[in-house]
Protein backbone atom coordinates (compact mmCIF):
# COMPACT_ATOMS: atom_id res chain seq x y z
CA UNK A 1 0.00 0.00 0.00
CA UNK A 2 1.31 3.60 -0.89
CA UNK A 3 0.97 5.54 1.87
CA UNK A 4 1.93 2.35 4.75
CA UNK A 5 5.00 2.73 6.83
CA UNK A 6 5.43 -0.33 7.00
CA UNK A 7 5.49 -1.32 3.43
CA UNK A 8 7.91 1.68 2.97
CA UNK A 9 10.24 0.04 5.21
CA UNK A 10 9.56 -2.83 3.23
CA UNK A 11 10.16 -0.98 -0.07
CA UNK A 12 13.29 0.85 1.06
CA UNK A 13 11.85 3.75 1.24
CA UNK A 14 12.32 4.46 5.03
CA UNK A 15 15.56 3.19 6.43
CA UNK A 16 15.47 0.49 9.56
CA UNK A 17 17.51 -1.36 12.16
CA UNK A 18 16.98 -4.84 10.54
CA UNK A 19 17.12 -7.82 13.30
CA UNK A 20 15.77 -10.78 11.00
CA UNK A 21 14.68 -10.92 7.13
CA UNK A 22 13.02 -13.90 5.19
CA UNK A 23 11.41 -14.32 1.96
CA UNK A 24 8.24 -13.30 3.62
CA UNK A 25 9.02 -11.64 6.91
CA UNK A 26 10.78 -8.32 8.29
CA UNK A 27 11.90 -8.28 11.92
CA UNK A 28 13.40 -4.31 13.19
CA UNK A 29 14.02 -2.56 16.27
CA UNK A 30 10.97 -0.30 17.13
CA UNK A 31 11.99 3.49 16.97
CA UNK A 32 9.76 4.08 20.11
CA UNK A 33 11.06 0.79 22.12
CA UNK A 34 9.26 0.06 25.26
CA UNK A 35 12.08 -2.27 26.32
CA UNK A 36 15.87 -3.13 24.76
CA UNK A 37 15.36 -4.49 22.15
CA UNK A 38 11.17 -4.32 21.16
CA UNK A 39 10.85 -5.41 17.86
CA UNK A 40 8.45 -5.60 15.52
CA UNK A 41 7.62 -8.73 13.10
CA UNK A 42 5.87 -7.90 9.50
CA UNK A 43 4.98 -9.60 6.89
CA UNK A 44 6.39 -8.78 3.60
CA UNK A 45 3.23 -8.45 1.30
CA UNK A 46 0.34 -5.72 3.00
CA UNK A 47 -2.22 -6.98 5.23
CA UNK A 48 -3.83 -5.15 7.53
CA UNK A 49 -5.22 -7.75 10.22
CA UNK A 50 -4.18 -11.15 10.95
CA UNK A 51 -7.84 -12.04 9.17
CA UNK A 52 -6.03 -10.29 6.19
CA UNK A 53 -3.20 -13.34 5.91
CA UNK A 54 -3.68 -16.68 4.56
CA UNK A 55 -2.75 -19.77 6.14
CA UNK A 56 0.57 -20.40 4.86
CA UNK A 57 1.50 -16.23 5.25
CA UNK A 58 0.32 -16.62 8.83
CA UNK A 59 3.07 -19.74 9.18
CA UNK A 60 5.45 -17.79 7.82
CA UNK A 61 4.92 -15.26 9.65
CA UNK A 62 4.90 -16.84 13.28
CA UNK A 63 8.10 -19.23 12.16
CA UNK A 64 9.53 -15.63 11.47
CA UNK A 65 8.48 -14.55 14.97
CA UNK A 66 10.63 -17.56 16.54
CA UNK A 67 13.69 -16.69 14.18
CA UNK A 68 13.73 -13.40 15.96
CA UNK A 69 13.28 -13.94 19.13
CA UNK A 70 16.22 -16.28 18.91
CA UNK A 71 18.03 -13.43 17.88
CA UNK A 72 17.00 -11.31 20.32
CA UNK A 73 17.71 -14.59 22.72
CA UNK A 74 21.69 -14.50 21.19
CA UNK A 75 22.12 -11.30 22.25
CA UNK A 76 20.44 -9.63 24.90
CA UNK A 77 19.71 -12.32 26.69
CA UNK A 78 16.16 -11.29 28.41
CA UNK A 79 14.81 -13.04 31.22
CA UNK A 80 11.45 -13.38 29.34
CA UNK A 81 9.23 -11.44 26.49
CA UNK A 82 6.17 -10.23 25.97
CA UNK A 83 4.75 -11.04 22.44
CA UNK A 84 1.95 -9.78 20.79
CA UNK A 85 -0.21 -8.11 18.72
CA UNK A 86 -2.55 -4.92 18.74
CA UNK A 87 -5.63 -5.70 16.34
CA UNK A 88 -7.95 -2.99 14.94
CA UNK A 89 -8.11 0.41 16.42
CA UNK A 90 -9.95 -1.26 19.36
CA UNK A 91 -7.30 -3.24 20.28
CA UNK A 92 -4.87 -0.57 19.85
CA UNK A 93 -3.29 -1.09 16.68
CA UNK A 94 -2.07 2.12 14.93
CA UNK A 95 -0.16 0.83 11.82
CA UNK A 96 -2.86 -0.56 9.55
CA UNK A 97 -0.43 -3.51 8.58
CA UNK A 98 -0.38 -6.74 10.61
CA UNK A 99 3.10 -6.49 13.31
CA UNK A 100 3.87 -8.59 16.04
CA UNK A 101 5.72 -6.81 18.77
CA UNK A 102 8.76 -8.77 20.51
CA UNK A 103 9.15 -7.09 23.91
CA UNK A 104 12.26 -8.53 25.90
CA UNK A 105 11.91 -8.54 29.84
CA UNK A 106 14.48 -8.24 32.70
CA UNK A 107 13.34 -9.28 36.20
CA UNK A 108 12.56 -5.65 37.54
CA UNK A 109 11.90 -4.04 34.69
CA UNK A 110 8.57 -2.40 35.87
CA UNK A 111 6.73 -4.45 33.10
CA UNK A 112 3.47 -6.20 33.33
CA UNK A 113 1.69 -9.60 32.17
CA UNK A 114 -0.88 -9.77 28.86
CA UNK A 115 -3.38 -9.50 32.05
CA UNK A 116 -2.32 -6.16 33.16
CA UNK A 117 -3.76 -4.88 29.39
CA UNK A 118 -7.21 -4.94 30.39
CA UNK A 119 -9.72 -5.74 33.06
CA UNK A 120 -13.04 -5.35 32.30
CA UNK A 121 -14.20 -8.83 31.75
CA UNK A 122 -18.07 -7.57 30.89
CA UNK A 123 -21.37 -8.42 32.18
CA UNK A 124 -21.77 -11.82 31.10
CA UNK A 125 -20.73 -14.91 33.57
CA UNK A 126 -18.01 -17.26 31.67
CA UNK A 127 -20.69 -19.94 31.48
CA UNK A 128 -22.90 -17.70 29.58
CA UNK A 129 -19.89 -16.51 26.96
CA UNK A 130 -19.52 -19.97 26.69
CA UNK A 131 -22.66 -20.95 25.61
CA UNK A 132 -22.63 -18.57 22.56
CA UNK A 133 -19.74 -20.71 20.80
CA UNK A 134 -22.31 -23.63 21.40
Amino acid sequence: MKDCIFCKIINKEIPNHTIYEDNHSLAFLDIFPHAKGHAVVIPKIHAETIFDLNEELFKELSVAIKKTMNRIEEVLHPDGYNVGWNHEKAGGQVVPHVHVHIMPRWEGDGGGSQHSVIKNPGSMTVDEVAKLFS
